[in-house]
């Protein structure tokens, strides 16, 4: 049975269930405790609100809008589960990235439920959504990768505990860079009871979030971090593409390096298990990275800007 808002009474407690509902995140249970009514009730008023023009309810979108269209192409060209392209200028890239940031955390709050595991991947496209996320399910976090570069790891661990604490899921985190000096450090690292327990959920984790890294100065944290031989040493191995400090040729094939006994992330086979895996990418110098990394699978989903979106079409 509807309930009109014809009494004034009704209006008013409509009004106060709405902002309360709407504004202030309650529950309709918590609405329907505090005002002594029962939550049917709350249920019924808030519907009538919603009739009358009371309440209007607009897709919020971050600044810059979401361009549907360019999103749904994407979808259908490369077969994605997700594409969400926001019309963001490019010129400013520090203001570009924190605005992918702010994006990505609007897309986790939309489509991580209760019972998902999320795995996060640092990089600089993430360093702003662990501000932007204003509301989680409360499903366990798990830390991918280890710092880069190192020793620092508070960027990673403030972004996983963060992500985490909104919910009041459970972070899975721990202090270690992502590139140790030698075989022998790395291993010591992966035995630590931390590392161990995060890396034995990297089979649980039903949704991560990272970024698609070009092998090129600028384009990869990674690639920044080790020396310039290293670098010419991956570069003749084929090493096109870098993604959560794994690595994959022109085909997004993985490659084997001589840095991989020394890295603390999630190994290739572990990043394919992973049924949704969203990547965070920015900068059109990127396109050939991202479509060879969607073509092939590996990554499901996209979070981008404009100009991106129309180089990878």
């Amino acid at each position: 049975m509807k309930t009109s808002l014809n009494r004034p009474s009704d209006a008013v407690l409509a009004a106060r269930i709405a902002r309360h509902y709407y504004l202030d995140g309650w529950s309709k249970t918590d609405i329907a405790d505090a005002l002594g009514i029962s939550r049917f009730r709350v249920a019924r008023l808030l519907e009538a609100a919603r009739a009358c023009g009371m309440v209007r309810i607009e897709i919020g979108l971050p600044a810059g809008g979401l361009n549907v269209s360019l999103s749904a192409e994407l979808c259908s060209a490369y077969g994605l589960k997700h594409a969400f392209v926001f019309d963001y200028p490019d010129a400013n890239e520090p203001m570009l990235r924190n605005r992918l940031g702010d994006a990505a955390a609007q897309v986790l709050m939309d489509v991580v439920e209760p019972t998902d595991v999320l795995g996060m991947a640092w990089s600089r496209s993430l360093g702003r959504l662990a501000a932007a996320v204003t509301r989680f399910p409360p499903c366990p976090v798990v830390q991918l990768t280890g710092a880069v570069p190192p020793p620092d790891g508070d960027d990673l661990l403030h972004l996983v505990r963060s992500v985490a604490r909104v919910g009041g899921g459970t972070a899975h985190v721990y202090y270690a860079p992502m590139l140790l000096p030698d075989a022998k450090a790395a291993e010591t690292i992966r035995r630590q009871p931390d590392v161990a327990a995060a890396r034995a959920l990297f089979a649980s984790v039903t949704i991560a979030v990272l970024s698609i890294g070009a092998w090129g100065p600028g384009q990869s944290t990674l690639y920044d971090a080790i020396t310039a031989r290293e670098r010419d040493t991956l570069t003749k191995r084929g090493v096109h593409v870098e993604i959560a400090g794994t690595f994959y040729d022109r085909s997004a094939r993985p490659v084997t390096t001589p840095l991989d006994d020394r890295l603390i992330v999630a190994p290739a086979a572990a990043l394919e298990r992973i049924p949704t895996v969203l990547a965070v990418v920015y900068g059109t110098a990127k396109a050939d990275a991202a479509a060879a990394t969607l073509r092939s699978g590996l990554v499901n989903g996209l979070v981008t800007h404009t100009s991106l979106a129309k180089a990878l079409l």
